[in-house]
This record gives structure tokens, C-alpha cells and sequence, in this order.
């Protein structure tokens, strides 16, 4: 099995808002996608141990669209939650906080379709989305 790749960003939010904007399907629609050509328009969010999500990402021309998803395996709430993807991939995400700002860190296993590089440079940037979202609402 490869290993884990692992991205983070510190965002200018106190946790909770770090959390909320992160776990909401209304939050997650703003900021889920890895470049301006792209978006994300329907999410949804069961967060709790068990529960499902799914994210339709989509480029704006409408050339081309997936869904991401999966079942939450932990769920902590303001701390951390784990889920596994529909193809057995894991991933925990941790939110860490740091007086008025909130570190976080996605590890998640790659997948073998495209090079590592390519999949660390995708999730930093969607991080990087969040960031811009949530320190601008």
C-alpha cells in the first residue's frame, strides 16, 4: 500500500466556524473545488460515525462531473473525523486550534490512477479554497 499523503492550511477562523464551514453541505457548495473552472454544486453531510456524504464536483462548462463520497468511520466533534471512500481509500481530517485560528490536516491514502504529486497539489488546493472562503464570510 502507498503512502499516506498528507496536506494542511491555517485559516483565520476560531474553531467551531472552522468546523461548521467545513462539515455543511450549504459551505460545502462554496468551496469544494481545486481550481475557478470547477465547483461543487450539491453536497451532502451526515457527520456522525456511519454516516454518509457525497459531493458532486463538476467543471463549470459542464464537460465533466463525479461524485466523492463515503461512511464516516469517526467522528469527534471540533477535534477530528475519519471516513473511508466508496473505493476503500481512508482519510482523517483533524482540526486543531490556535487561539482565534484553526489548523487543519487531511491525510488520506492516493489513489493509483494519477501520480502523487498531482493528487497532494488537488486536495492543498481545495484547503487552500477553504481558506479563501472561510476568511472572506
Amino acid at each position: 500500500m502507498s503512502t499516506p499523503i498528507t496536506v494542511s492550511v491555517l485559516v483565520n477562523a476560531p474553531l467551531k466556524k472552522a468546523w461548521d464551514y467545513f462539515s455543511l453541505p450549504e459551505h460545502i457548495t462554496q468551496w469544494c473545488q481545486a481550481s475557478a473552472d470547477w465547483h461543487a454544486p450539491k453536497a451532502s453531510n451526515d457527520l456522525r460515525e456511519g454516516g454518509k456524504f457525497s459531493t458532486t464536483m463538476a467543471a463549470k462548462d459542464g464537460s465533466f462531473s463525479f461524485d466523492f463520497g463515503g461512511t464516516y468511520t469517526k467522528v469527534v466533534p471540533n477535534e477530528m473525523f475519519a471516513y473511508t471512500m466508496e473505493d476503500g481509500r481512508t482519510c482523517s481530517v483533524s482540526f486543531d486550534e490556535t487561539g482565534d485560528e484553526t489548523f487543519i490536516t487531511e491525510t488520506f491514502d492516493p489513489e493509483t490512477i494519477n501520480p502523487v504529486e498531482m493528487q497532494e497539489a488537488g486536495w492543498q488546493a481545495i484547503l487552500n479554497s477553504f481558506k479563501t472562503y472561510i476568511e472572506s464570510h
